[in-house]
């Protein structure tokens, strides 16, 4: 209990004094984890609609391999992204391994499956003949899509919610493609791996308490957005 409540104290201490190397790594994790959550946004709602909206052979292996892909282990992600940013990868000339880069690479694969999931079940669940209304009153396919993901929004919101908490709390392929490098890729989740490794546990619980209240501030606009666009 005294060492939860040193790590509250150390927590509070670094948010006040605007800690350099604490505020660095914060600002680290919003711009990898962020620039993840929306490339995931882009090509998760775009297959997901996609999926929902098309009847094709196969489909429901398709969503099934979506489906599994939600629960896809980020370890797994980090192994596959490190084999092909290696030197002897296909893109391994360009030397992206072990840079921030990379980590928005891995951790938008850990969330374009989440996100395309909720999106094609946010779809699917509208109803089937607003589609046909709309393209009734002369809607092109494309202005018909992004009338349904309006439509969808307040789920879509949910994905939002999901993808960024997917990858704003991983650590393996963080640690595994962007190598925790000191001032260059080291986030608060993998920053928290190494304190405990060390066993300074005050700066490692300090570190965890500032990556909750970040995911809870983040969650919190996102849910005010939510709940002000809900129906009444």
């Amino acid at each position: 209990m005294d060492l939860i409540l040193e790590g509250i104290k150390k927590a509070f201490w670094l948010l006040v004094s605007f800690d350099p190397e604490v505020l660095g790594i914060t600002l680290l994790s919003i711009k990898v984890s962020g620039s993840a959550t929306l490339i995931s946004l882009v090509i998760g709602i775009s297959v997901g609609a996609s999926v929902a909206l098309t009847r094709f052979p196969g489909r429901r292996v398709v969503v099934s391999l979506i489906n599994t892909g939600m629960a896809l282990p980020p370890v797994v992600v980090g192994l596959f992204v490190t084999i092909s940013l290696w030197r002897n990868g296909p893109p391994g000339f360009l030397g992206i391994l072990y840079t921030p880069l990379a980590m928005i690479i891995a951790q938008a694969v850990i969330a374009t499956p989440i996100v395309t999931g909720i999106a094609l079940a946010a779809v699917q669940q509208l109803p089937a003949k607003l589609r046909l209304q709309i393209l009734a009153l002369g809607a092109t396919r494309l202005q018909m899509l992004w009338i349904l993901v309006k439509e969808a929004k307040l789920s879509l919101l949910a994905a939002v919610m999901a993808g960024f908490g997917g990858v704003i709390s991983e650590v393996g392929a963080s640690i595994m493609v962007g190598g925790n490098i000191k001032g260059y890729s080291r986030v608060l989740t993998t920053a928290t791996v190494m304190e405990t490794g060390r066993g300074n546990f005050d700066v490692a619980i300090a570190l965890s308490i500032i990556l909750l209240l970040l995911a809870y501030l983040i969650n919190l606009v996102l849910t005010q957005v939510q709940q002000r666009e809900r129906p009444r």
